[in-house]
């Protein structure tokens, strides 16, 4: 990586230092004065605050036609949560992903995963670089929302019902993010916030603050306003677990009825080896009567079949995560009928932290010798004792940099009384590098290491060893061991124009328009391991790529660390075991210029592939609006449909036949259409009842990983190939929901909805025969016996290959299910005391080839209750989030066929606590909030309950901080 991907561009340090600026230019101007009143809810009852949050989002859900539920700012800058994704967390029917530290990351809607809900930016597709989750690889359409701070936004929007006029791309639903302009509260203003946020596990403060000024002016030319603000955190974090990278069991106990639940990753040894210990004679053979007589209690078939750790080990994540975000927002208004915007926004993130983990080798192991091994009806081993054990420490220093960078003019006219045009263009860029080097040293073998294993109790298994693996000095070994250079470097870009006319007034209008909308996502890894680990370990010398054998890392003469200076550059860690001094380490072993230099690489350290996907998408819909009223009854409808066609370029590496890694690129192309028809209805009933209806089709695009070419021949003849599917067809959906709610007063409301999908889409491994040329692979590139065999079968163009690919099925994947929410005010038993609940049940169905039994990553159940008091000066609001256990990934884990990751069902429960002293200058608001109280934990686990796959623990998190404004 060069140096000017380490540092933040001239771009981005202006527009941030000239939001600073202008932010505080306009305070300068400021004077102490009250904010105008806020909006009243439904019954005109003027509140303030999180019950003003609450009551406008109340009228939002009443007056919209559809099914949409928004969230509000409390007052400018102010979310109700501390993370855009939490507050979505909270809406019936999302489900938030977590980073392993705690924070919300990414949202799904109603039974589907995070690919199927579409995330816009004031109505504009949008694509962050970020790869996701730790250990994640975010091929897919996934939007981490965790570069987006709370204080620049004023209002989210859920729409889980589309209507024509909306960007096409959610099968499960939408989210608009509208960030903040400046007559969304007019005049003067000046908001500040600092905070400091403690975290439990690294016992550290850390600082965040926002900044936002914002005026509006009315002149002769008409009015003017302009908006800027800045937002800052800085986030120490630490988190502690446990790691497992699956679980399998010994391929060679052999008896009748042994092995026939697969795994088989690990041979236990056949002989006792030198050093064993534990009273053990070496030489003796190990055969079953040893096995038997040494695990008394349990069976041969058992232990063929205990399955255990492949590489248990406790795991430790420290360092910081940085935010820095900046919104300029002009608005101008010359007359009553004409305004124009104009939106910029900013967000960078610098994450630098270690990871640590010292695992227990069982995976491809041949060494153990197993005693008094215990194993439940589960085939999962609940104890024992592992002679002639080893250990690895794994060692990773990430940094990674990320990027956000959004245009958005735009621009609405009332051309006269049944004529408004309204047109937007926007273009948004991400830049995403991380950096992520390993170092792999080796416990000795043969050395006495004996495990004492337990996994009787607790929420992982406990791996217990008689020496002291805190210890540089143990006999650290090179031998077997490696390091890594595994960097990666994405970059998402996307642009749109939008142009929409309305034709008629509120009781009957006919709204059509046009879209053009580009996408652009590259993942490319960048890979020196053999390199490096040759300059390292190997022997240095002049580094010959394969095929030329490659030196083993074993320390020998010549390497920058040698086998006698390698428990010099060991120290004690942090968690019990030792850790790597990693700048004497990467000083010694010019690890900056390795880094730097680092080829392209076909696939990254979380196996991500690299490649490159185009889509240009261009659409087109006419859309009906009408309202009609009987007696006491009033009647909003919506109908449409929405036209696109999008065409697609998929580019990734080629290697061609005996290559020893990819030459080239290759470009597929496909196209392919979509009607997409919506209709929603909602009828205003006497006593403030509202009863909706809404049926649709919806589609999300292909998964761009399943669309890579990465060609590859599997014969001599090139008559079978594997490859990328570019003419995989988007999922689509038909929708249906009903709903009612009853309106009580104030901010309350009592609903119900009732909802179905029926999703199509879905794909299997499956053949393709089509013509060679139809594969993309230049014909030169293959051998002269695969170009001879084509020319024997009719040439490129007649010459027919199978492919092994991806392709579409015909199953559809059925969810049902239904949505409970109830907000209300309880002022009649104390004044400004209240709660919301709310409570999503989904079911799910397939039938058909393809169709997954249950989508991946969705809680049968979820439900969220809050708590709140707000009068005068004070407010405090408990709540309480709950998802229950799901299923994490498809069967076939680690060849265990019935074995499939699951994640525990985990509850959160929040504290946000505010006193305002109004009679101060700013009139400041002390506030508090503590970020999962009952500390709770992220587990899965590996198909059974006892067989954890990860366990994380990410702490509580306490914030102080005050607030006020001018």
């Amino acid at each position: 990586m060069n140096s000017s991907q380490k540092k933040t561009p001239a771009h981005a340090k202006s527009l941030l230092l000239g939001a600073t600026c202008l932010a505080t230019l306009l305070a300068t101007q400021a004077q102490a004065q009250t904010a105008p009143a806020p909006a009243g809810d439904v019954d005109e009852v003027v509140v303030t605050g999180f019950r003003r949050s609450l009551a406008e989002s109340t009228t939002a859900k009443r007056e919209a036609t559809g099914f949409q539920d928004s969230i509000f700012a409390e007052d400018i800058g102010k979310f109700p949560d501390t993370n855009l994704a939490e507050s979505l967390n909270r809406i019936p029917g999302v489900q938030l992903t977590r980073e392993i530290t705690g924070e919300g990351l990414n949202i799904a809607i109603r039974g589907l995963g995070t690919n199927f809900t579409k995330i816009m930016l004031n109505g504009n597709q949008i694509a962050v670089a970020s790869s996701g989750r730790t250990d994640s690889q975010n091929q897919n359409r996934e939007v981490d929302l965790d570069v987006f701070p709370t204080e620049l936004f004023n209002r989210l929007d859920v729409n889980k019902t589309p209507v024509a006029s909306m960007l096409e791309g959610g099968v499960s639903g939408s989210v608009n993010m509208r960030s903040a302009r400046p007559f969304d509260n007019p005049g003067r203003q000046l908001n500040y916030s600092l905070q400091g946020a403690f975290n439990e596990n690294s016992e550290k403060w850390s600082p965040r603050g926002a900044l936002i000024a914002s005026q509006t002016w009315d002149t002769n030319i008409g009015e003017f306003g302009i908006l800027a603000g800045v937002a800052i955190a800085r986030n120490k974090v630490e988190t502690r677990g446990f790691e497992t990278i699956g679980w399998s069991n010994a391929t060679n106990v052999i008896c009748a009825g042994c092995n026939t639940n697969g795994g088989n990753g690990f041979n236990f040894a056949t002989t006792v080896p030198a050093n064993a210990g534990n009273g053990l004679v070496a030489g003796t053979v190990i055969d079953n009567a040893f096995l038997l007589a040494n695990n008394p209690g349990t069976t041969l078939q058992q232990l063929s079949d205990g399955l255990l750790p492949r590489l248990g080990r406790p795991a430790y994540s420290a360092g910081r995560r940085d935010r820095d975000s900046a919104l300029i927002s002009i608005e101008y208004r010359p007359s009553e009928n004409l305004s124009f915007y104009f939106d910029t926004l900013l967000a960078q993130a610098e994450r630098k932290f270690e990871r640590l983990d010292m695992n227990w080798i069982v995976r491809n192991s041949n060494n153990m010798v197993p005693l008094n091994v215990k194993v439940d009806s589960n085939n999962v081993v609940t104890s024992g004792t592992f002679a002639n054990s080893q250990f690895f420490l794994e060692y990773r220093p990430y940094e990674e940099d990320l990027e956000f960078f959004n245009l958005n003019p735009g621009f609405t006219w009332q051309a006269n009384d049944w004529i408004k045009v309204e047109g937007q263009l926007n273009m948004s860029k991400s830049q995403f590098f991380r950096e992520a080097p390993s170092v792999l040293v080796n416990t000795p073998l043969n050395a006495g290491v004996t495990v004492t294993y337990d996994n009787t109790s607790g929420p992982f298994p406990t791996i217990d060893t008689n020496v002291d693996l805190n210890d540089p000095n143990l006999g650290w070994l090179w031998a077997g061991a490696r390091v890594n250079i595994q960097n990666e470097r994405r970059v998402t870009k996307t642009k749109g124009a939008h142009l929409d006319t309305t034709f008629g007034d509120e009781n009957l209008s006919l709204k059509v328009g046009g879209a053009y909308d580009t996408a652009r996502r590259s993942i490319i890894a960048l890979d020196n391991s053999p390199a490096w680990q040759q300059a390292v370990c190997g022997g240095g010398g002049t580094f010959q790529p394969a095929p030329a054998p490659q030196p083993a890392c074993n320390g020998q003469a010549g390497s920058a660390v040698t086998q006698s200076q390698l428990a010099s550059y060991l120290r004690p860690g942090p968690d019990g075991y030792v850790t790597v001094d990693w700048d004497a380490f990467k000083q010694a072993t010019n690890y900056d210029a390795f880094s730097d230099a680092a080829p392209f690489s076909a696939a990254s350290a979380t196996a991500a592939r690299s490649g490159i996907i185009k889509e240009e998408t261009v659409g087109a819909y006419a859309e009906f609006n009408g309202t009609s009223e009987f007696r006491d009854f009033r009647l909003r409808y919506n109908a449409g449909v929405r036209y696109v066609s999008t065409e697609q370029k998929i580019t990734g590496p080629f290697t061609p036949p005996g290559a020893p890694a990819p030459t080239g690129f290759q470009t597929l192309g496909s196209r392919y259409d979509a009607y997409l028809p919506s209709f929603n209805a909602s009828l205003e009933l006497p006593h403030n009842v509202v009863f909706r209806l809404a049926a649709s089709r919806t589609l999300t695009r292909p998964d761009p990983s399943a669309m890579l070419p990465g060609t590859s021949f599997s014969d001599p003849s090139a008559q079978n190939a594997s490859q990328g599917n570019p003419n995989l067809t988007p999922f689509k959906s038909n929708n249906f929901d009903a709903g009612i709610e009853w309106y009580t007063g104030q901010e309350g409301y009592i609903g119900a909805v009732g909802f179905q999908k029926e999703v199509s889409g879905f794909t299997v491994q499956g053949t393709n025969t089509i013509p060679f040329r139809q594969l993309g692979v230049p014909f030169e590139s293959l051998t002269p016996n695969q170009q001879q065999a084509i020319n024997n079968r009719g040439g490129p163009d007649a010459a027919t290959v199978t492919v092994t690919q991806q392709v579409n099925a015909g199953g559809v994947l059925t969810i049902r299910g239904y949505e409970l929410n109830w907000v209300q005010p309880l002022s009649f038993v104390v004044d400004g005391l209240g709660f919301t609940a709310n409570y999503t049940r989904i079911y799910q169905s397939a039938s058909g080839a393809g169709a997954p039994p249950v989508a991946i990553g969705v809680s049968p159940y979820t439900y969220n209750l809050t708590g709140y008091y707000e009068k005068g000066p004070a407010s405090i609001r408990l709540s309480w989030t709950y998802n229950d256990k799901q299923i994490s990934s498809g069967p076939n884990q680690n060849s265990v066929p019935v074995a499939q990751l699951r994640t525990d069902a985990r509850g959160q429960l929040d504290l946000s606590a505010s006193y305002s002293f109004d009679w101060l200058p700013t009139e400041p608001r002390i506030t508090l909030d503590i970020i999962n109280i009952t500390d709770e934990e992220q587990r899965q686990t590996f198909e059974y309950p006892n067989a954890a796959f990860t366990y994380y623990k990410p702490g509580r998190g306490i914030l102080v901080g005050i607030r006020g404004r001018f």
